[in-house]
Protein backbone atom coordinates (compact mmCIF):
# COMPACT_ATOMS: atom_id res chain seq x y z
CA UNK A 1 0.00 0.00 0.00
CA UNK A 2 1.35 3.19 -0.98
CA UNK A 3 1.58 5.97 1.87
CA UNK A 4 -0.87 8.24 0.61
CA UNK A 5 -3.69 4.93 0.67
CA UNK A 6 -2.37 4.57 4.24
CA UNK A 7 -3.03 8.11 4.82
CA UNK A 8 -6.32 8.04 3.81
CA UNK A 9 -6.75 4.86 6.08
CA UNK A 10 -5.41 6.39 8.79
CA UNK A 11 -7.81 9.71 8.30
CA UNK A 12 -10.58 7.43 8.21
CA UNK A 13 -9.50 5.69 11.83
CA UNK A 14 -8.90 9.18 13.61
CA UNK A 15 -12.08 9.46 12.35
CA UNK A 16 -14.43 6.97 13.64
CA UNK A 17 -12.11 6.74 16.55
CA UNK A 18 -12.98 10.62 17.34
CA UNK A 19 -16.84 9.97 16.37
CA UNK A 20 -17.33 6.75 18.74
CA UNK A 21 -14.87 8.38 21.68
CA UNK A 22 -17.61 11.66 21.58
CA UNK A 23 -20.32 9.22 21.43
CA UNK A 24 -19.70 7.60 23.97
CA UNK A 25 -18.78 10.48 26.31
CA UNK A 26 -22.58 12.14 25.39
CA UNK A 27 -23.90 8.86 26.22
CA UNK A 28 -22.52 8.45 29.43
CA UNK A 29 -22.93 11.85 30.31
CA UNK A 30 -24.94 12.48 33.22
CA UNK A 31 -27.76 14.94 32.49
CA UNK A 32 -26.87 18.78 33.77
CA UNK A 33 -29.22 21.32 34.05
CA UNK A 34 -28.09 24.41 31.94
CA UNK A 35 -30.02 27.57 32.98
CA UNK A 36 -32.30 28.14 36.10
CA UNK A 37 -35.19 29.06 33.15
CA UNK A 38 -35.16 24.85 31.68
CA UNK A 39 -36.59 22.86 34.03
CA UNK A 40 -34.61 19.72 35.89
CA UNK A 41 -32.98 17.08 33.73
CA UNK A 42 -34.57 13.80 33.96
CA UNK A 43 -33.03 11.61 36.05
CA UNK A 44 -31.10 8.91 35.09
CA UNK A 45 -33.55 5.53 35.49
CA UNK A 46 -31.19 2.62 34.28
CA UNK A 47 -28.00 3.80 36.36
CA UNK A 48 -25.46 1.01 35.02
CA UNK A 49 -23.61 -0.22 38.44
CA UNK A 50 -20.17 -0.51 36.04
CA UNK A 51 -19.28 2.87 36.82
CA UNK A 52 -15.52 1.74 36.80
CA UNK A 53 -16.55 0.75 33.45
CA UNK A 54 -17.59 4.21 32.42
CA UNK A 55 -14.41 5.74 33.54
CA UNK A 56 -11.94 3.25 31.99
CA UNK A 57 -13.92 3.69 28.74
CA UNK A 58 -13.22 7.15 27.71
CA UNK A 59 -9.59 6.71 28.73
CA UNK A 60 -8.92 3.95 26.10
CA UNK A 61 -10.93 5.70 23.52
CA UNK A 62 -8.46 9.03 23.77
CA UNK A 63 -5.83 7.14 23.99
CA UNK A 64 -6.41 5.02 21.06
CA UNK A 65 -7.14 8.52 19.12
CA UNK A 66 -3.89 9.90 20.47
CA UNK A 67 -2.17 6.69 18.99
CA UNK A 68 -3.73 6.85 15.75
CA UNK A 69 -3.21 10.47 15.55
CA UNK A 70 0.85 9.89 16.32
CA UNK A 71 0.69 7.25 13.88
CA UNK A 72 -0.88 9.77 11.00
CA UNK A 73 2.33 11.89 11.86
CA UNK A 74 5.06 9.40 11.32
CA UNK A 75 3.15 8.79 7.75
CA UNK A 76 3.08 12.57 7.38
CA UNK A 77 7.27 12.64 7.87
CA UNK A 78 7.90 9.98 6.18
CA UNK A 79 6.38 11.58 2.80
CA UNK A 80 9.23 12.51 0.52
CA UNK A 81 10.03 16.40 0.60
CA UNK A 82 9.60 18.24 -2.72
CA UNK A 83 12.40 19.02 -4.71
CA UNK A 84 12.84 23.28 -6.20
CA UNK A 85 10.26 24.05 -3.87
CA UNK A 86 6.40 25.58 -5.28
CA UNK A 87 7.66 26.81 -8.73
CA UNK A 88 9.16 23.55 -9.66
CA UNK A 89 6.02 21.98 -8.54
CA UNK A 90 3.69 24.54 -10.64
CA UNK A 91 6.40 23.90 -13.97
CA UNK A 92 5.97 19.78 -13.86
CA UNK A 93 2.36 20.45 -13.36
CA UNK A 94 1.93 22.19 -16.54
CA UNK A 95 4.59 19.66 -17.73
CA UNK A 96 1.65 17.30 -17.06
CA UNK A 97 -1.11 19.27 -18.05
CA UNK A 98 0.43 19.75 -21.88
CA UNK A 99 1.18 15.70 -21.95
CA UNK A 100 -2.23 15.46 -21.06
CA UNK A 101 -3.33 17.58 -23.77
CA UNK A 102 -1.12 15.91 -26.33
CA UNK A 103 -2.59 12.72 -25.27
CA UNK A 104 -6.60 13.89 -25.05
CA UNK A 105 -5.90 15.46 -28.71
CA UNK A 106 -4.28 11.86 -29.93
CA UNK A 107 -7.32 9.77 -28.50
CA UNK A 108 -9.81 12.26 -30.07
CA UNK A 109 -8.34 12.26 -33.39
CA UNK A 110 -8.30 7.82 -33.47
CA UNK A 111 -11.71 7.85 -31.85
CA UNK A 112 -13.15 10.61 -34.76
CA UNK A 113 -10.87 7.85 -37.42
CA UNK A 114 -12.84 5.11 -35.86
CA UNK A 115 -16.01 6.68 -36.37
CA UNK A 116 -15.20 7.53 -39.65
CA UNK A 117 -14.08 3.68 -40.23
CA UNK A 118 -17.11 2.15 -38.68
CA UNK A 119 -19.59 4.29 -40.83
CA UNK A 120 -19.11 2.14 -44.08
CA UNK A 121 -19.76 -0.95 -42.01
CA UNK A 122 -23.18 0.61 -40.81
CA UNK A 123 -24.17 1.36 -44.25
CA UNK A 124 -23.37 -2.81 -45.67
CA UNK A 125 -24.50 -3.90 -42.57
CA UNK A 126 -28.27 -3.26 -42.43
CA UNK A 127 -29.32 -2.19 -38.35
CA UNK A 128 -32.71 -4.26 -38.14
CA UNK A 129 -30.55 -7.80 -38.32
Amino acid sequence: MDIISQLQEQVNTIASLAFNTFGALQRDAVPVQLSPNYPEPPAISNVVDDTANLAVQPKLLSSALVKAAKQFDALVSALPLSEGGEEAQLKRIAELQAENDAIGQELQKQLEAAVCFGNPVHVLVPSNI
